[in-house]
């Protein structure tokens, strides 16, 4: 029996539920360089206009909507280990989901694991950063082990024969995931082997042991017998390892292949099961004589490790900066394109607050990123070798704490679908402690800030002649300047008020930087809002007067009409 044709027609109609308007697009498939306004600015100012060709290729491949994508794969489908093959056999195989090697593979051959090194020249720093910071926004993961690749040249270079051996291979842009000795590949990826779980950062508690195979002595052969309780990336070809040698703590590289072609003794028990930072494996390893060569003197393991650690802590401010800017131009993007309450959000007075707010403090964290970076490029003059050992710690420290305040400040301004595992932000939130944990929590910064005070008091002489550079061109920041003076010249209970002392470090500094470069609605707001009053307090508190309109238009990516 046919059915009524009122009836099929009321069917019809009743399916047709509502018609999707009002909705937000993905930010995809825009040039990442080109539409950072801060970025390119600090780009040039810092010496690396160069770069620009290259970067904005690279823009154009990492805002593209096939490349973000992989992203999220890499994330969705974590690293497994095989610690023994189907025969038996010990081979601590990490397995990757393809879209992994895509990062590592993008990153070495164009040099972000290398670059200055290779190829040092001025704003060779600076042109390195500026990529990494591209590449972190799409996938944080892989760049672990870029970064220690990167980190591990300096320290290496403390023994020259062990250098000339490894660094030719470690700068090569050639990247090989397979599991075979060293001597069989082009290029070579290096991770790091320091904390264990008795001590953490105080890595003098190490109970790892050193036995020298012959006489032993820088660039010499040990067998390493221990465990290590955090192992960065153990898929890498080799690791510098911190253990105890007869004559104290010491430094070690240690292959995962012996020079005879069998395999060395470093086992991994198991992944860390980790919160955020998803696609990079993270270990607990046994070395069960291991075999490894010294870097550096013995018993100066800690001082030879040093430059490899600035160097990641440099490369966890440049990650922070892209975690915060991956957050704020999805923000921006979405209240750009959404309406509530017959306004776009953006167009919304306290929204508009918000938003600007955000922008600053972003734009603060990639100003003082890249300065580092240029300092990183001159490091043969003295200020900016002070500059370096100094505000890396305030940098690292600063730049990451803030970070997952503002990447859930960023997620609020999208509403409930930020919360959704289908939107970018909750892969951002997790992953926005990690950089504050790694490589030196924030009390450890503050502690390397004192010592470097009390150590080389010229850095402190260093910190206050960049900001000095802005003297004159803005009243909040003078007066902010001559009370942290003040306060630097009271050593009482320098420890207990270490992180206010850091943070008023931190953004005089960031203030400086945009008052001297910056467009004025840039460095106005910022200082208005941070330094006038004593400090900033939540996002959208800004003050009267801030030109909001201003910053949010100077930070907003723009994506073309979908159809």
């Amino acid at each position: 029996m046919n059915a009524p044709e009122s009836l099929i027609q009321g069917a019809a109609w009743l399916a047709e539920t509502h018609e999707v308007v009002n909705v937000s697009r993905e930010l995809a498939d825009y040039d990442m360089y080109s539409q950072d306004r801060a970025l390119t600015e600090a780009v040039r100012r810092e010496g690396a206009a160069w770069a620009e060709q290259d970067l904005a290729a690279f823009g154009r491949l990492t805002g593209s909507a096939d490349y973000l994508d992989l992203g999220a794969q890499a994330n969705r489908y974590g690293p497994e280990l095989d610690t023994h093959d189907r025969f038996g056999n010990r081979v601590d195989l990490v397995r990757f989901h393809p879209a992994y090697h895509t990062f590592m593979k993008t990153a070495i051959e164009h040099g972000l694991h290398s670059s200055p090194w290779a190829d040092p020249k001025p704003g060779a720093h600076v042109a390195r950063a500026a990529h990494v910071y591209l590449h972190t926004q799409v996938e944080a993961g892989h760049g672990c082990p870029i970064a220690m690749t990167f980190a591990a040249v300096p320290s290496l270079r403390s023994t020259p024969a062990l250098a000339a051996l490894w660094e030719p291979k470690i700068t090569a842009r050639h990247y090989d995931p397979r599991n075979v000795p060293d001597s069989q590949k082009a290029g070579l990826t290096i991770g790091m082997a320091m904390t264990e779980k008795q001590g953490g950062s105080d890595v003098r508690a190490n109970t790892t042991r050193a036995y020298p195979v012959g006489a032993g002595g820088e660039g010499q052969a040990y067998e390493l017998v221990g465990h290590k309780y955090f192992v960065s990336a153990p898929m890498c070809d080799a690791f510098l390892v911190l253990a105890q040698a007869p004559g104290g703590l010491s430094c070690f590289l240690v292959p995962r292949w012996r020079p005879d072609g069998s395999k060395n003794p470093l086992q991994v028990l198991r992944l860390k099961r980790k919160m955020g930072n998803v696609s990079n494996a993270s270990s607990e390893t046994e070395l069960r004589g291991a075999l490894g060569w010294m870097v550096g003197e013995e018993g100066r393991g800690a001082r030879t490790i040093i430059e490899m650690v600035a160097m990641t802590r440099f490369e966890c401010m440049v990650g922070s900066s892209a975690g915060q800017r991956a957050a704020v131009a999805q923000a921006l993007h979405h209240c750009s394109v959404r309406s509530a309450f017959g306004r776009v959000l953006n167009q919304q007075p306290l929204m508009r607050n918000v938003l600007a707010d955000l922008a600053l403090e972003q734009e603060g964290s990639l100003a003082l990123t890249m300065r580092i970076g240029r300092a990183l490029d001159h490091r043969d003059d003295p200020h900016e070798d002070l500059l370096v050992r100094l505000c890396t710690a305030v940098g690292k420290y600063w730049i990451c704490k803030r970070t997952p305040h503002l990447v859930y400040e960023a997620m609020e301004c999208i509403g409930g679908s930020g919360v959704m595992e289908d939107s970018p932000f909750p892969r951002l939130f997790r992953e926005s402690p990690v950089n504050a944990i790694w490589e030196g929590s924030g009390n450890i910064q503050c502690l390397d800030v004192l010592r470097a005070m009390q150590k080389s008091p010229a850095v402190v002489d260093a910190y206050f002649a960049e900001v000095g550079k802005a003297r004159g061109a803005n009243a909040a920041l003078d007066r902010w300047v001559g009370g942290l003076q003040a306060l630097l010249k009271d050593p009482a209970d320098a420890e207990y008020r270490a992180r206010d002392l850091v943070d008023r470090m931190a953004l005089g500094i960031q203030a400086a930087l945009l008052v001297q470069h910056a467009p004025a609605a840039v460095a106005d707001g910022f200082c208005a809002s941070r330094l006038a009053d004593g400090g900033h307090r939540n996002y959208g508190t800004l003050p009267r007067g801030v030109d909001v309109g201003a910053l949010i238009e100077r930070a907003t990516p723009r994506v073309a009409a979908a159809g």
